[in-house]
């Protein structure tokens, strides 16, 4: 019993310290993707875009989506926890915010893949 319990003491102690691993990357991304926004967002729609452009507002939506979920999870894991059940679901909301993190650097990622092949079609 006493060998069992330090067992699960050891793994939650690794939870903890990997999920502190991963908000720290979930931080990085979501730091990543908004300074790329800020940067690379085109304010003019070019001509003969158009049909094009529905899926580059959908792709920055589904961006602009996964970042505000990551970010409201990121933000769920600032209070102090109390018990083992507390922490665990502290660790899931961080590998949560972290998968979400991912998701929008990956939509900006096709958005801006998309924004380069529009470029080279319109200067056929």
């Amino acid at each position: 019993m006493l060998r069992q319990n330090r067992t699960r003491r050891g793994d939650l102690k690794w939870l903890k310290r990997q999920a502190r691993t991963d908000r720290r990357i979930t931080l990085a991304l979501l730091a990543g993707v908004a300074a790329a926004w800020v940067r690379q967002l085109p304010w003019e729609v070019l001509g003969g875009a158009e049909p094009l452009l529905g899926l580059s507002v959908a792709l920055l939506l589904v961006s602009g989506f996964a970042w505000l979920n990551a970010a409201c999870l990121v933000t769920r894991t600032l209070r102090a926890r109390r018990d083992p059940v507390e922490e665990l679901r502290w660790v899931s909301r961080i590998r949560r915010g972290k998968e979400w993190a991912f998701w929008a650097a990956g939509a900006y990622g096709a958005w801006h893949l998309l924004q380069f092949v529009t470029a080279l079609l319109l200067l056929r």
